[in-house]
């Protein structure tokens, strides 16, 4: 057996399953879906605490952006000096660049595991999902006696907009249109606030980090989009609640950030 399934995929599926009893006993229509969002909302409940810590190293740092672009204006073509006295600002000001890398490297392995779950619960048939599930749940009251719908409201979780478009009609392209928005909400949410001066003095100092960083708040989420046309519904279901309680979370510790503009 496959130690990734066996240590974090195959517990994961066991509670998603206990999740989808619990909605089937109080008789809740497509059990399935809102098995999967419940699932999701556990999920970042419990990665908050990583990603709390993440939020406020990366708040930390759009605090001192200003300072930054400063110090690479006035040690311009001295790239030591800027690292030295870069390093040096953030000293001051209790700031840890390094601070945010672990929450992430935490939640990689986690968030690729729920995506698994997801692949195993919805991209297959749910006949071959019925008997590769009972073989995995710890429990007997965890087995499955029939299969589930595979639908949320009316829509099949097992296929993408790229497959329904036939049958379904433009509409499923609000999908991935959908699943890009939210992206980017919560990339322009990871940026500074800042001001017209403040952002031409940053224009004016771009390294390849911030362009990049700049680049990305657009880039990803049309790949997002992109990826979420051939993926599964219940890939889109999953990404767009962990999505929108992302924005919850990043608003709550650091505001709207680059998604509203500075006044002044």
């Amino acid at each position: 057996m496959n130690p990734f399934d066996v240590f974090l995929v195959y517990p994961i599926i066991n509670v998603l399953i206990a999740i989808y009893h619990l909605l089937i006993a109080l008789h809740i229509p497509y059990a399935l879906g809102f098995s999967i969002i419940v699932l999701t909302v556990l999920m970042r409940v419990a990665l908050y605490p990583f990603t709390a810590t993440q939020l406020k190293a990366a708040k930390k740092m759009q605090g001192v952006s200003h300072h930054v672009a400063n110090l690479k204006e006035k040690h311009k073509g001295d790239a030591k000096r800027i690292q030295a006295e870069t390093m040096k600002l953030y000293k001051e000001h209790g700031i840890n660049p390094a601070a945010g890398c672990l929450p992430i490297l935490i939640q990689i392995p986690i968030i690729w595991g729920l995506y698994s779950v997801l692949q195993q619960a919805v991209s297959v048939s749910p006949s071959a999902a019925l008997a590769h599930i009972n073989q995995i749940v710890y429990f007997p009251i965890l087995h499955l006696d029939k299969t589930w719908d595979p639908t949320f409201f009316g829509v099949p979780l097992g296929q993408g907009p790229s497959n329904l478009f036939s049958t379904m009609g433009p509409v499923v392209i609000l999908v991935p249109i959908i699943t890009g928005a939210l992206q980017y909400v919560q990339s322009k949410m990871m940026l500074p606030q800042v001001d017209k001066d403040a952002k031409k003095l940053q224009k004016k100092n771009d390294d390849f980090a911030t362009t990049f960083q700049n680049q990305s708040t657009y880039i990803f989420p049309i790949m997002i989009a992109f990826v979420s046309y051939t993926f599964p519904m219940g890939m889109s279901l999953y990404w767009n609640t962990f999505s929108i309680f992302g924005i919850i979370q990043q608003y709550k510790i650091s505001g709207w950030g680059g998604l509203m503009k500075k006044k002044g």
